[in-house]
């Protein structure tokens, strides 16, 4: 099984703390043991933002670490992300949500790894398990 890796799983594995981020790297070895690694392209531009994570370090690290980066998202993927980012908005003015407001890049993560059928490595299954019930979490 192809597993997608959500952005906070790598930025955990680039931690100081050494629990968050042995947590992260055990959690990618199993993974890479069951199958291949894979990222959508808006997790490679959201690690962009990390302090020292250029393009040039961030295509060496997904190369020597084995992680593919699927560059092309389909219309698909893009028509789910949608329908769940717009279900993901209703429910937060039905109920008066308190949490923190999503952004569209993780529902197009959760997209691309349900219209793929990988399973997805994220440290937020309470999110994708809402927002993408059919999904295989892989949790950490």
């Amino acid at each position: 099984m192809t597993t997608a890796i959500d952005t906070n799983v790598i930025v955990s594995l680039w931690d100081r703390d050494p629990s968050l981020n042995s947590a992260a790297e055990s959690a990618l070895d199993a993974a890479l043991a069951r199958g291949g690694l894979v990222v959508a392209a808006p997790v490679f531009a959201e690690l962009m933002a990390c302090p020292g994570r250029e393009q040039g370090f961030l295509d060496t690290f997904f190369r020597e670490a084995g992680i593919a980066i699927d560059w092309d998202l389909d219309e698909a993927i893009w028509r789910t992300a949608g329908e769940a980012f717009q279900a993901y908005a209703a429910r937060r003015r039905r109920h008066g949500a308190a949490g923190p407001r999503r952004i569209l890049a993780d529902f197009v993560i959760g997209a691309h790894a349900l219209r793929k059928t990988y399973g997805l490595l994220t440290l937020d299954d309470r999110l994708y398990r809402a927002a993408f019930p059919g999904l295989e979490i892989v949790g950490i």
